[in-house]
């Protein structure tokens, strides 16, 4: 029988909050809380979104309800996403999303896809490298590989970046990324959304540049187009291409299997021009029993 009083503590301290910012209030997969690695559990103020990695048995699933249960008043819906089915099946436990659904970064809003697919379009523990970013890009020119859903391009405009070029093979992903901005109040005046498969496209890439700031961030495997283990090499050689002069680059590797110390020598040993400065910090409520899946190194060329 699994113990569930961490996660009932957690839910109890995430009741006193009432600002509306997202927040992960029970990382079970950070491997802090023996027993509970197969589920996490998102606060974005409005509800909660739970994530099951594995099928629980059934007095887990009982324990589970119950443990919900006394946040029920202060959330508008719950939600459980059982990511362990295919295709992956969300069950809502009380209420529903509002419409639209968000998750509220400090001033900023990101919208949520809180259904069918596999994730929301919001990668809450990104938020130290958006955070990088606003803090160097004001007037810049801003380059985001694998951008997605574009929150990396909303922080930039937020700060202030003169242009924003984003791409990735998603037109989907894309338009979200769109609505992101248009979310935000933002102008598309200086944006850039490109539906391309990035080694196939690089010249058109390098023409629109050159770029003061690079995010790189791609998927750590997506069948059919990108690999880390032998695709972010590529990357990394043609990079000086895209700069002139001197630039900052912030290059994200999101794979629980593959340590800091390999992407570590993977950069050095590919980008020999470069100067690391460091890993970026993850969330605190993101805790790690070892090192985190995510890795946000910060780097100058």
């Amino acid at each position: 029988m699994t113990n569930f009083d961490a996660l009932r503590d957690v839910l109890a301290e995430a009741s006193a909050f009432d600002d509306g910012q997202a927040r992960r209030v029970f990382h079970g997969r950070g491997g802090c809380y023996p027993g509970l690695e197969w589920m996490t559990v998102d606060d974005f103020g409005d509800g909660l979104w739970i994530v099951l990695f594995r099928e629980p048995e059934p007095e887990q699933w009982q324990s589970l309800i119950e443990t919900l249960a006394p946040i029920r008043p202060l959330r508008g819906y719950a939600c459980i996403q059982h990511r362990y089915e295919r295709p992956v099946r969300c069950e809502w436990i009380w209420g529903e999303a509002p419409e639209p659904p968000v998750a509220r970064e400090g001033e900023l809003e990101f919208a949520l896809q809180l259904g069918g697919r596999q994730n929301t379009g919001y990668f809450m523990d990104a938020q130290p490298g958006r955070d990088w970013l606003r803090s160097r890009c004001e007037g810049r020119s801003v380059l985001n590989l694998f951008s997605y859903t574009c929150a990396f391009s909303v922080a930039a405009r937020a700060a202030g970046a003169e242009r924003v070029v984003n791409v990735d093979m998603a037109k989907a992903a894309l338009r979200t990324g769109r609505d992101n901005h248009r979310l935000n109040g933002q102008s598309m005046q200086g944006v850039e959304f490109l539906g391309y498969d990035i080694f196939r496209s690089w010249k058109r890439i390098r023409s629109l540049g050159p770029y003061d700031v690079l995010v790189v961030d791609p998927p750590s495997f997506q069948k059919g187009s990108f690999d880390a283990r032998k695709d972010y090499a590529r990357i990394l050689r043609r990079i000086p291409e895209l700069t002139e002069g001197k630039a900052e680059l912030l290059l994200c590797l999101n794979a629980p299997y593959l340590s800091r110390e390999y992407f570590l020598e993977l950069v050095t040993s590919e980008l020999p021009s470069v100067e690391v400065e460091g890993f970026l910090d993850g969330r605190a409520d993101f805790p790690e029993a070892s090192e985190p899946a995510l890795k946000m190194l910060h780097c100058r060329i």
